[in-house]
């Protein structure tokens, strides 16, 4: 399977593995960015950070992650991926549910709010 770059105001998406069972991305945030808050009602990832200091934001409370560390993101779990420092490289592998996204902010006025 090639490939699939997909460009975010963040960053991008490196799809690199989709099957009916899971998917595997690479995603790039750019310093000083951060995506949706947001939750999935299926989707369950976990993600691996290969570069830079992520900030893993939840409901309640932050965890700073580096490189070499992984979370795993159960669905319901409020969540967000912030850049603060540097850019960030995290590998994520979940369930195939790729549209399954329930925003609740957004820094860059997306639907899906």
């Amino acid at each position: 399977m090639p490939t699939e770059i997909i460009e975010k105001p963040w960053g991008y998406e490196e799809i690199w593995a989709k099957t009916d069972s899971y998917v595997g991305k690479k995603i790039f945030i750019k310093k000083g960015h951060r995506l949706s808050k947001q939750y999935h009602e299926k989707k369950e990832e976990t993600i691996y950070v290969v570069e830079g200091n992520l900030r893993l934001q939840f409901e309640e409370h932050a965890q700073l992650m580096i490189i070499g560390q992984s979370h795993h993101i159960p669905p319901g779990t409020i969540h967000r991926f912030c850049a603060d420092r540097d850019n960030v490289t995290l590998i994520e592998v979940s369930t195939p549910e790729l549209s399954d996204i329930v925003r609740l902010e957004d820094d860059y006025k997306r639907d899906g709010m």
